[in-house]
C-alpha cells in the first residue's frame, strides 16, 4: 500500500519537487512524444496543491490541484499520472478518487474541472466527469474539458 500525501508547493521538499518532474518528463515528453513546456508556472502559483504516492522512496502516482480563484472559478486537476511500474493495478483510480476527495476539502463547493486527453474521456467518466467542451488540440493531443458531476 502506498503512502499518500497532498501538500501546498511551499511544503514541498527538493527531493519530492524533482521526483515530480522527473515522472512528469518521463512519461508526457518522452513516453507520449510529446514536447512541450511541462513546467507551465502553476505548479507554484497560488493555493497549488500536490497529491503524491509514494512506496519505498519512489514516486508511483500524481496530480496537481490548482485552485480555483486562479481557474475561472474552478477547482483543476491536471498533470494525472501513473509512474509505469504501477500501472494496472488500481493505482490511477486511487489517485482519482483522491484527487476529487482533496479538491473538495480544499475548496468545497466549487466545480471541478480537468482537461482529460480525448482517448481517456470514458475513464474519466468512470469518476464522474462529463464533457462540457468539444475536443481540442492542446501540445499535438486531442483533448477534451470534462467537469465533475456532483453526484459522482
Amino acid at each position: 500500500m502506498p503512502a499518500w500525501t497532498c501538500k501546498p508547493h511551499a511544503e514541498l521538499s527538493p527531493a519530492e519537487l524533482y521526483a515530480i518532474l522527473r515522472l512528469r518528463s518521463e512519461v508526457f515528453v518522452v513516453e507520449q512524444n510529446c514536447v512541450f513546456l511541462d513546467m507551465d508556472g502553476k505548479d507554484l502559483q497560488g493555493q497549488t496543491e500536490h497529491l503524491m504516492a509514494w512506496r519505498a522512496g519512489a514516486l508511483l502516482a500524481y496530480c496537481r490541484l490548482l485552485e480555483p480563484a486562479l481557474n475561472d472559478g474552478r477547482a483543476v486537476i491536471g498533470r494525472v499520472i501513473t509512474a509505469p511500474a504501477a500501472r494496472g493495478t488500481g493505482l490511477g483510480h486511487e489517485l482519482m478518487r483522491r484527487a476529487k476527495d482533496e479538491a473538495r476539502r480544499l475548496w468545497p463547493g466549487q466545480p471541478v474541472y480537468l482537461g482529460a486527453q480525448a482517448r481517456l474521456r470514458g475513464y474519466y467518466g468512470g469518476h464522474g466527469f462529463v464533457p462540457v467542451t468539444e475536443e481540442y488540440m492542446e501540445d499535438g493531443i486531442a483533448h477534451v474539458g470534462m467537469l465533475l458531476n456532483e453526484a459522482a
